[in-house]
């Protein structure tokens, strides 16, 4: 049985159809991988630069309401304040792309600290490994004096849709939320945080470190993922076609012979 050439047509016209959507898609995501790299590397350009000035003073607490994420996040500030140690929360942590010298689990150490004008700040002192939580068993790194220190502004962290709640018994969180760990412990504090650089406390620990951005940039190999699969489904659908081509003329050639036969 032979197929005419309205015939074959329409056998090829839904699946012509189907075949130009996925490479249009195919395409648009080579193309937003790439969009993405440009994104991410000035993202990163941008966040080295910040992290590289010079420390300037931290603004006064009057000035607070003023900064803003967009603007002040990964500032680098100088501030003298006094722990409230007795007042530290512990957020839960893998790791960090922002820091290369915490390795296993862990927990950062979120202890507030007051100004000389008696308003305080939450202040991310570092990292504790797993086992070292517990206050008893660093006692030399509970600072009791003002402290000058070095740190970067930093935003709260806003759970993501599966991270767990914290835990205010337990004194456990899972986010970087400063503003969460400030009110279950019943103060009020600035609305950003300060990342501590330094100074490294007595004992070591929390492990206090510069911000290195480490952040990855994978968005040109996905790219070439994309297009390679565009790519592919080009070569397949040519194959199809050609071979569509090759069996109609066969059947046409047949169908002459088989005419002339007769």
């Amino acid at each position: 049985m032979t197929m005419d050439g309205a015939g074959f047509r329409r056998g090829i016209l839904v699946p012509s159809v189907a075949a130009a959507m996925a490479l249009a898609i195919l395409v648009a995501l080579g193309v937003w991988q790439l969009e993405r790299k440009t994104w991410k590397e000035a993202l990163v350009a941008n966040l080295t630069a910040r992290l590289a000035a010079p420390p300037v003073a931290l603004p006064s607490s009057g000035e607070w309401p003023r900064l803003a994420a967009g603007d002040d996040e990964f500032l680098r500030v100088t501030v003298t304040a006094q722990f409230l140690n007795d007042k530290e929360g512990l957020v839960y942590t893998g790791g960090s792309t922002l820091r290369d010298d915490t390795g296993g689990p862990g927990y950062w150490v979120f202890t507030p600290a007051r100004l000389a004008d008696g308003s305080l700040v939450m202040v991310n002192r570092g990292f504790v490994p797993d086992g070292r939580q517990n206050p008893a068993t660093r006692l030399q790194g509970e600072i009791a004096g003002p402290v000058a220190m070095v740190g970067v502004l930093r935003w709260p962290e806003a759970p993501g849709l599966f991270t767990p709640a914290g835990d205010a018994a337990r004194n456990i969180w899972f986010a970087r939320d400063s503003t969460a760990i400030a009110a279950a412990k019943g103060i009020g504090a600035a609305p950003f945080y300060i990342e501590l650089e330094s100074p490294e406390p007595p004992g070591g620990l929390p492990h206090a470190g510069r911000l290195k951005p480490s952040i990855p940039n994978n968005h040109f190999q996905y790219a070439l993922t994309w297009f390679g699969l565009a790519a592919v489904l080009v070569g397949v659908y040519a194959a199809r076609l050609f071979g569509n081509w090759r069996r109609r003329e066969g059947e046409a050639a047949e169908g002459l012979t088989n005419s002339g036969a007769q």
